[in-house]
Parts: structure tokens; C-alpha cells; sequence
């Protein structure tokens, strides 16, 4: 179930819109874009809004988040560190032991294909270490 952003009495789908449309500016046309080739990856992918306006696009857990910045739009993975990122796609909050992000400045041009695999790869790792957690509360009930 969706949930609303603190305050904000939106939809998280209504809230990201309206977060999309202030921007007005380059970021706005990279998070729009971003978030189409999201849902063309996951098109079961639930949006959240957390931490202060964040969106966050969610499946079986936290896939990725889209935060803006001044000079970058930052999609930062919660599980990264263990999604193979074959195309490098990855490029920033590397040195962690459970997040990877990427940054994208005004003018990079996103790989498509590669972060689409990113994304379905994130969501199967969501599912493979959730896994293990729901068939133990099935074998206890």
C-alpha cells in the first residue's frame, strides 16, 4: 500500500508528480525520465515519498531512491554494494558496505537498457533476501 508523505495529504504517485513539476529545471526532465524507465523495468513498482520528500520506488523493499541536489540527481540503491553492475552505472557512495548511487549531472546521458537491468536486478535481490524471512514466519505459524 502506498503510503502518504508526512503533511503533504498527497498520494506518493501525486506527490512525485508535483515534486517533478517545482523543479523546473534540468533535474525535472532527468527525474521524469528516470522514473519512466522504473516503471518500464518494474511495472508493478510501488512509489513512496520518506525522508523529508524522497521518492522512493519500492518492490519486495527499497529498490532505489531519486534525490535531487543542485548539481546531481541521485539515485542511491539501498542493497548496491551486492547488485552486479556490469555497465559501471554505479559512481558514487562506493566505498560502503550496503549502498551504491548513481549520480547523474545535467547532460549525462543514463544508460537505459543497463539501469533498467540494475533495477530488475535490485528488485530480485529484494525478493532472494526476503525470502528466506517469509518461509521461517510460514514454518512458525
Amino acid at each position: 500500500m502506498n503510503k502518504l508523505d508526512a503533511g503533504s495529504g498527497l498520494e506518493p504517485s501525486a506527490f512525485i508528480d508535483q515534486k517533478i513539476a517545482k523543479l523546473g529545471d534540468w533535474r525535472s526532465a532527468t527525474l521524469s525520465r528516470v522514473r519512466q524507465l522504473i516503471h518500464e523495468a518494474l511495472p508493478d513498482v510501488v512509489e513512496e515519498v520518506k525522508w523529508m520528500g524522497t521518492p522512493v520506488w519500492s518492490s519486495n523493499g527499497i529498490v532505489c531512491t531519486g534525490e535531487t541536489y543542485k548539481s546531481v540527481v541521485k539515485l542511491t540503491f539501498m542493497k548496491g554494494a551486492s547488485v552486479s553492475d556490469p555497465r559501471s552505472l554505479f559512481n558514487s557512495s562506493l566505498d560502503g558496505n550496503a549502498r551504491r548511487a548513481i549520480d547523474i549531472p545535467e547532460g549525462a546521458q543514463l544508460d537505459a537498457k543497463a539501469f533498467k537491468e540494475l533495477i530488475r536486478a535490485a528488485a530480485a535481490l529484494n525478493v532472494k533476501t526476503a525470502a528466506p524471512k517469509r518461509r521461517a514466519k510460514a514454518a512458525a505459524d
